[in-house]
C-alpha cells in the first residue's frame, strides 16, 4: 500500500459519519462505537486512521510515538491530511500504543486561560471492552466501564481538569473516548 490509497472512498459521507462517531464518543465516555471508511497502513488501526482523516489537517501537528513513527504512516498522513509532524511538546494529536506515548506530562495540557490548547491522544489498544475501570461524570448517566491502559495515570490526568489531555482509544474498527472531565475509579 502506498500513501495514495486507503483514504475515505466517499469523502463527504465517510467524513460526516466519522466526525459524528468521534463527537458521540467524546459526549458519551466509555461508549464503544464502530467506524469504517479508512484503510491506513500498519500499524494504524482502522479506527485510528478514521480519526486521523477526520480530525487532522495542515494546522494540527501530529506526534507519532514508537512503532507508529514509520515512513508509510507519515506518507499516508501527509497525503491525506497535510498534517505536519511534531514532538510531544508541540503536537495537537499524539498517536501510538500507551507505553510509547509516555510520559503524559510531555504533552501540552492547556493553560488556565486556554484549556483547549491541549493535546488529544489516540491510544491504540489490543481490544476495547465495556468492563474494567469505573467511569463517571459528564455524559455518563450513572456509570460506565472501560478497560483502560493505566487507570492511575488517567485519574491523575482527570484531577487536573479543566487542564489535561483528552483521549481516543482505538482497537480495530472500534473507538471510545475519555475526555479529561471523566472521573476514573
Amino acid at each position: 500500500m502506498t500513501g495514495l490509497t486507503g483514504g475515505f472512498v466517499d469523502l463527504p459521507r465517510d467524513a460526516a459519519h466519522a466526525f459524528r462517531a468521534a463527537m458521540n464518543a467524546m459526549a458519551r465516555p466509555g461508549t464503544i462505537l464502530p467506524v469504517l471508511g479508512a484503510t491506513p497502513p500498519a500499524p494504524l488501526s482502522v479506527a485510528a486512521g478514521v480519526l486521523i482523516l477526520t480530525l487532522c489537517d495542515p494546522d494540527t501537528p501530529v506526534h507519532l510515538a514508537g512503532g507508529h513513527d514509520r515512513a508509510e504512516v507519515r506518507d499516508w498522513i501527509t497525503f491525506h491530511t497535510g498534517a505536519p509532524f511534531a514532538t510531544q511538546s508541540d503536537c495537537v494529536f499524539g498517536i501510538g500504543i500507551w507505553d510509547a506515548l509516555l510520559p503524559l506530562d510531555a504533552y501540552p495540557i492547556g493553560t488556565p486561560e486556554y484549556p483547549d490548547r491541549s493535546a488529544t491522544l489516540i491510544v491504540e489498544m489490543p481490544a476495547l471492552l465495556t468492563k474494567g475501570t469505573r467511569l463517571t461524570g459528564p455524559g455518563i448517566r450513572t456509570e460506565a466501564h472501560l478497560n483502560l491502559p493505566d487507570p492511575a495515570a488517567l485519574a491523575a490526568n482527570a484531577a487536573g481538569f479543566p487542564l489535561g489531555l483528552d483521549l481516543f482509544l482505538t482497537a480495530g474498527a472500534d473507538l471510545a473516548a475519555l475526555p479529561r472531565s471523566t472521573r476514573i475509579g
